[in-house]
């Protein structure tokens, strides 16, 4: 009899309801002994009994396996929790609180941090002190960061504040008329007025560093030197449309930078993939030669910075789980920093007490959820009326990318419609956080919303010709009304009847001043069709002109050839690097259309990054379960692979052509998932092993029909790991408490028990025998690898017992030709090579880094001179290791959707097979030359124009296999 739980404490509230909810769950499946939950679970017996003792809410992950050993619904109980999290950890102020009233959140969330935020700002101080040095020995600085990698932040709240002992920073972003910004804000600071201010430097760009100097000077600065911080560059690009006045702004920042004496200094925040656009202009890609500062991901160390010391600063305190869990979401991840803040604001709005928690953020969603539950929050609780408002406002207020990733658009408050639901939307979404206000203009708050929220992201994907058509449109209208609408500019032909079919669509509502823009266009394209004979002589004068220009130019592109052609290197190379990452970003989705443009960028870049990213592409894939694989093995003539899953079943498949593999039958039998299985040499035995607590043996030798053959138990409970010896006589299987059975299996149908093996303290993860079939290495989660002598006339001795990696030995293999032992794991070198030539002593021949997560699996091709290994990175790396004391890089193989968990090659050495745990497995040739020669069989459609010039801008269309 399972003994009574303590009764739950007197008196209610969320955290009682939701013990006495689980209580009652584990009483309507049985009330089962919390030893068989934990069985089914794989938490401690502690753990589980916890979770429903009622003293505090137990983490997400507990809970659902709680549930799931009950066979309750996970997503109900999900839901459950979060409700449960956000009542004990206090909710966001409702809308009768007063935010004044609370103690300023010590976190910025999506907005950038501000020059007045700089006491919340950590984790950057090294690189802060980095710009400030450079600026002291150059004129000229660039700060390159990919989109939300925290170059506004930087530069507002580390950059800024840091120069103002000494220096008179002057902060501004360009919009869509740069010039014309940059005369109002020195104007109000330089006492001139902005239209004269705005003429001088049209005429002549030079002056803008002479009314820098003006604006030191009457400030009364501390004498430095002016420095001026341009941030979000790249709106340059994106939304200035008159070229003159672009080429007049970059001119200025550029002669403002000069070596001249009293010159300025000036810093520029450009998002990474717009700097080919930068190295266009001759001046500017001259300038940035020698100014670049990359920004990239924060270091595990600035992480944690970044998330105490605020809380430190505002007297909170970081729950320890907490920080590891943001920690390891946000390490190596250049964009995920708005992610990151926004978690931790609103982790900080359901603290408990002064601590933040982990609760909190699981309540949330956690770093991808909180933006995404925040977005999803603001539009449910909208009308049908204001959510079309709400679509057409985020839409107007993103601008399409071309060639780029889709960005952030600044607009005025007289763009937006007066009506009461577009109002609403307005002051709903400022007050979710999600669009930012100031007196004349709102803005998205970070782009992060832009590639974070799916509704978003579907809104924008439905018809970016259109969106790009009316944003042609938004920013015509703007410059007429700015030029006291003058007829010179207004809409025309072909723009003209765009505008007026998006007037005729229901998804595009035109504002006020859009209408009376394209009316005036109407009106003004009549009066010109009759003059349409003056035009034609006009059109004459214009083409003898344009043909004396075209001399000139051939004869300027002669002699600039050299630099063009640098230009263009660079151009090709930031280019092809794009385009290799977007391939793998999409082979999951459109297999065809990433392998033509992985095979684009090869042939624009040929290198090994671009070659890797084609490779990824042109693996066979398909789908062996619809549950999550654990394992795989192939025969030892290559014709039959096996795959066993969560499901309970291994697939056996025929891929006697790896470019076809046919499913050859199912293996059914074991009652709970499949750990583990092998493939005997020399005959068609299979073994599979699972957490029912069996080793299960099958004649393989007619797939479509396996025959049971017997079923081998041992000591030690769930299996996690089975290895035949060389000449198939002996079987070892890995059990979850750490012992070893080894089985004599001369005769199948009843086997022997030979030995229980004991050492490990944790699971036994993998077990593999040497060539010679004398030794047998034992790997565990304890992070110990064990060597066992079977050769000895007195049974089994261990021989060796060593800790091979920091975090856990997840897998060991013996090279096929000698005493070379290689181990995975975790840790700073994820692969190390041991000689065990002396079983007695192993001695480390090398560690093999790269991965930037656990590698859980790594198998040697047939020679042994290479070695594949699989990581939780999701990525599969390919070693040389003919000279196993200096191994080297082959490849790198990415495009997998999540972990990879198996590695094997065919035993002619032909073919590579990955197991993934999304139950998929993927088939790449081993010879890659040829691989990539023949990347265009098989007839697959070429890149059209349009998706060639959005992921190869500035490159003639040449579709690779067109």
């Amino acid at each position: 009899m399972p003994r009574k739980e303590t009764p739950l404490g007197a008196g209610d509230g969320p955290l009682l309801d939701f013990a006495a909810g689980l209580r009652r769950l584990r009483t309507s499946a049985g009330s089962p002994p919390y030893r068989k939950l934990a069985e089914r679970a794989h938490y401690s017996v502690s753990t589980l009994s916890s979770a429903a003792s009622g003293l505090r809410l137990p983490t997400l992950a507990v809970t659902l396996a709680y549930v799931g050993a009950c066979g309750g619904d996970p997503r109900e109980w999900e839901r459950r929790w979060r409700e449960t999290a956000g009542r004990l950890g206090g909710q966001r102020p409702g809308p009768g609180t007063s935010e004044e009233a609370q103690a300023p959140p010590p976190y910025a969330g999506l907005r950038p941090f501000r020059e007045q935020d700089a006491q919340w700002f950590f984790g950057r101080e090294q690189l802060v002190e980095e710009l400030v040095g450079r600026l002291a020995r150059q004129r000229f600085v660039v700060l390159l960061g990919a989109s939300g990698s925290g170059k506004s932040s930087l530069l507002r709240a580390g950059l800024a504040p840091a120069l103002r002992p000494s220096a008179a920073p002057v902060l501004l972003t360009p919009g869509p008329r740069p010039l014309e910004e940059c005369a109002v804000r020195l104007g109000a600071l330089a006492g001139l007025a902005p239209g004269g201010l705005y003429r001088e430097l049209r005429e002549d760009p030079e002056n803008l560093g002479r009314v820098l100097r003006q604006t030191t000077a009457r400030s009364g600065g501390p004498g430095g030197p002016a420095v001026l911080i341009v941030d979000q560059f790249e709106e340059v690009f994106t939304l200035c449309q008159d070229g003159r006045e672009r080429g007049c702004f970059i001119e200025a920042l550029v002669a403002a930078a000069a070596d001249r004496p009293g010159g300025c200094r000036v810093v520029l925040g450009v998002r990474a993939d717009f700097y080919a656009h930068c190295v266009r202009d001759s001046a500017l890609a001259g300038a940035m030669r020698q100014a670049r500062v990359p920004l990239g991901p924060m270091s595990p160390d600035e992480l944690r910075r970044a998330v105490v010391q605020p809380a430190r600063r505002a007297g909170l305190t970081v729950e320890g789980a907490l920080l590891a869990t943001l920690t390891a979401q946000a390490h190596g991840r250049a964009g995920a920093l708005p992610l990151l803040s926004h978690a931790l604001l609103e982790t900080w709005h359901r603290r408990r007490g002064n601590l933040l928690t982990l609760a909190g953020l699981e309540a949330v969603g956690g770093i991808e959820g909180a933006l995404v539950e925040s977005a999803e929050a603001f539009y449910t609780d909208l009308d049908p009326e204001q959510r079309g408002a709400a679509r057409r406002l985020l839409l107007r207020l993103t601008a399409p990318g071309a060639g780029t990733e889709d960005t952030t658009r600044r607009m005025t408050h007289g763009e937006q419609g007066d009506d009461a639901a577009t109002v609403a939307v307005v002051e709903r979404a400022a007050a979710a956080r999600l669009v930012s206000l100031d007196e004349e203009r709102m803005e998205i708050t970070h782009e992060a919303l832009i590639s974070s929220w799916p509704r978003l992201r579907e809104w924008l994907s439905a018809d970016r010709d259109q969106r790009r058509a009316h944003h042609r449109l938004t920013e015509a209208a703007a410059v007429w009304a700015a030029t006291g609408e003058d007829p010179d500019a207004l809409c025309r032909g072909a723009g003209l009847q765009t505008a007026r079919r998006l007037a005729e669509s229901a998804d595009v509502g035109l504002s006020a001043r859009e209408q009376a823009f394209l009316s005036a266009s109407l009106a003004a394209e009549a009066a010109e069709t009759r003059s349409a004979a003056r035009r034609t002589r006009r059109l004459r004068v214009l083409l003898a002109a344009l043909g004396l220009m075209t001399v000139l130019a051939t004869v300027a592109t002669v002699l600039s050839v050299r630099a063009t052609r640098e230009v263009t290197r660079q151009r090709n190379d930031a280019v092809a690097l794009n385009a290799a990452a977007a391939a793998t970003r999409t082979y999951a989705a459109d297999p065809e259309f990433a392998v033509q443009l992985a095979l684009a960028s090869y042939r624009l870049r040929p290198r090994r990054t671009t070659r890797d990213a084609l490779l990824s592409t042109l693996m066979t894939t398909w789908a062996a379960h619809r549950a999550e694989a654990y394992t795989l093995d192939v025969s030892d003539d290559g014709a039959l692979l096996a795959v066993g899953s969560r499901d309970h079943t291994v697939s056996l498949w025929d891929i006697r052509d790896p470019g076809r593999p046919v499913r050859a039958g199912t293996v059914t039998g074991h009652t709970e998932a499949v750990h583990a299985v092998a493939l005997s040499p020399g005959r068609r035995i299979l073994a599979t092993a699972g957490a029912d607590r069996t080793v299960r043996l099958w004649d393989a030798a007619r797939p479509l029909r396996p025959a049971a053959l017997s079923v081998l138990t041992g000591p030690g409970g769930g299996v996690h790991a089975v290895a035949f010896s060389p000449d198939g006589r002996l079987l070892a299987g890995g059990h979850r408490d750490g012992t070893v059975s080894v089985w004599g299996i001369g005769n199948t149908r009843r086997p022997r028990l030979r030995a229980a093996l004991g050492g490990h303290s944790d699971t036994v993860r993998s077990l593999a025998f040497s060539a010679d079939g004398r030794l047998l290495a034992t790997t565990g989660q304890d992070g110990a690898v064990r060597v066992w002598d079977l050769g000895g006339s007195g049974g089994p001795s261990p021989r060796a017992t060593w800790n091979a990696h920091e975090l856990g030995a997840f897998w060991a293999e013996f090279h096929p030709r000698g005493r070379l032992l290689a181990t995975a794991g975790g840790g700073r070198e994820a692969v190390r090579l041991w000689d065990v030539t002396d079983p007695d002593r192993p001695r480390r021949v090398s560690g093999i880094t790269g991965h930037s997560d656990v590698v859980g699996h790594l198998a040697f091709s047939p020679d042994g001179r290479t070695l594949a290994t699989a990581s939780d990175d999701r990525s599969v790396g390919i070693w040389d290791v003919g000279s196993p004391a200096a191994p080297r890089g082959k490849a790198v193989l990415g495009a997998y959707a999540t972990a990879v968990m198996g590695v094997r090659y065919t035993p002619d050495g032909r073919t590579l097979l990955t197991g993934v745990f999304d139950g998929t497995v993927r088939l790449l040739p081993t010879d890659f030359g040829r691989a990539v020669a023949h990347a265009c069989d098989g007839g697959r459609p070429p890149l059209t124009r349009d998706a060639w010039h959005r992921h190869l801008p500035g490159i003639p269309y040449r579709p690779p296999c067109g």
